[in-house]
């Protein structure tokens, strides 16, 4: 699959609700997760670590409302927008969320995923 294949997929598969299969389908084993943050979930690597990492962001938010826009596509990267009306379990404050991330794709699997926000 192309870069642009891949990404109007994962696009299609988020506007859907289909976050957990976007990844399954297209994470490659060693892909790189990178956040916009300190600490433990900053830097995680591998398919089951980044599995991992959304499974915790799933448990502790409750998310109201998702919009996503794109892709953006420029050689073997693309980039997505995520709008997220979530409330943080640990605070109970409902907040808007906007990011983009930003896929890098090698022999038809992300194998880089970086969020700016």
């Amino acid at each position: 699959m192309s870069t642009q294949d891949i990404a109007a997929d994962l696009v299609a598969l988020c506007k859907a609700g289909k976050f957990d299969e976007a990844g399954e389908k297209y994470w490659a084993d060693d892909v790189v997760s990178l956040e916009a943050m300190a600490g433990d979930m900053a830097r995680v690597s591998g398919k089951a670590a980044v599995r991992g990492k959304g499974e915790w962001w799933v448990a502790n938010h409750e998310v109201h409302a998702v919009e996503v826009t794109g892709p953006y596509i420029n050689g073997d990267q693309f980039a997505v927008g995520f709008k997220m009306d979530v409330t943080p379990k640990a605070t109970g404050e409902r907040v808007t969320m906007d990011e983009v991330g930003v896929y890098t794709v090698r022999d038809g699997k992300i194998v880089e995923e970086k969020f700016f926000y």
